[in-house]
């Protein structure tokens, strides 16, 4: 099933913001509690998603640099003495099960996570929800800003000998480069990870039933499945994480900010309705 496209994601966002003026207006109502916040929210997500495809839709598929790059990466990784990821995908492949689960982890588990994870949050998170949801905009908005960057993922550089995985299996989530809702020559940094780490980091925070160990672990299968299946570096995976936690302090500290402002004025509004009452 393709993609919304950026049209589609404004229409929506236009629609949520006329409905959720029009239940602002109207008299109050338990539905219409429970809707207006759900309104405004998607208004906001679609939104963000339309500017996402918009932006994915900037003249920048050029290649100039993206393998030398890559390569410098690869280089890098080796002194690190981190496992290739060629090595990863040789484990892979020796399992056809274990070749055809990674395949279609990447191509299927991605976007459906994250939906439901928003969803589960809204719903039962109110109050938390905010500060994961800045957190999911500021790493998307750092892969977009990053992506100037030109890399290229692992199986693009022919001496390193990755096997197409999509292609051997089907599911395949690209097209010719250029085309398609994702950027092959953005590896860097990997939106999988991050996305992955919201929702794996999110739900660990915010529950307490036993299934959060379960979800945490959909952050360290990424991992794997992101450089089994050649798609990223590691290192591609330690930036988008590091875009994240960047987010969520920015929106930590914004949010102590507004609030160390907040308590002297509402310290002030008290003192002055006291002596007001008094005189």
């Amino acid at each position: 099933m393709p993609w919304p496209s950026w049209e589609q994601a404004a229409v929506a966002t236009a629609l949520s913001l006329v409905a959720w003026l029009v239940l602002a207006r109207v008299p109050r109502s338990r539905v219409g509690d429970a809707l207006l916040p759900a309104f405004r929210e998607f208004a906001l997500v679609a939104g963000l998603y339309a500017v996402w495809r918009l932006a994915r839709m900037l003249p920048i598929t050029h290649e100039a640099g993206a393998l030398d790059r890559a390569r410098d990466i690869d280089r890098f990784q080796r002194a690190l003495h981190l496992p290739t990821e060629i090595s990863v995908q040789h484990v892979v492949v020796a399992h056809d099960w274990l070749a055809r689960f990674v395949n279609g982890y990447y191509a299927i588990v991605h976007v459906p996570a994250l939906i439901a994870f928003m969803v589960w949050a809204f719903v039962r998170h109110r109050d938390r929800y905010p500060h994961w949801r800045n957190g999911l905009v500021a790493v998307t908005a750092g892969c977009l800003v990053i992506r100037f960057l030109r890399v290229a993922p692992p199986r693009f550089v022919d001496e390193l000998g990755f096997v197409d995985l999509s292609t051997r299996y089907g599911l395949g989530v690209y097209g010719d480069v250029g085309t398609g809702v994702s950027d092959q020559f953005a590896a860097m940094p990997s939106i999988h990870v991050g996305w992955a780490a919201v929702v794996a980091l999110g739900t660990f925070a915010m529950s307490r039933s036993r299934v959060r160990w379960i979800v945490l672990m959909h952050l360290p299968v990424t991992v794997f499945v992101v450089a089994a299946t050649g798609h990223h570096w590691w290192l591609d995976g330690v930036v988008a994480l590091l875009l994240l936690v960047a987010g969520l302090r920015l929106d930590a500290w914004t949010r102590r900010s507004r609030a160390g402002t907040d308590a002297p004025r509402s310290r002030s509004s008290r003192r002055r309705s006291s002596s007001a009452s008094s005189g």
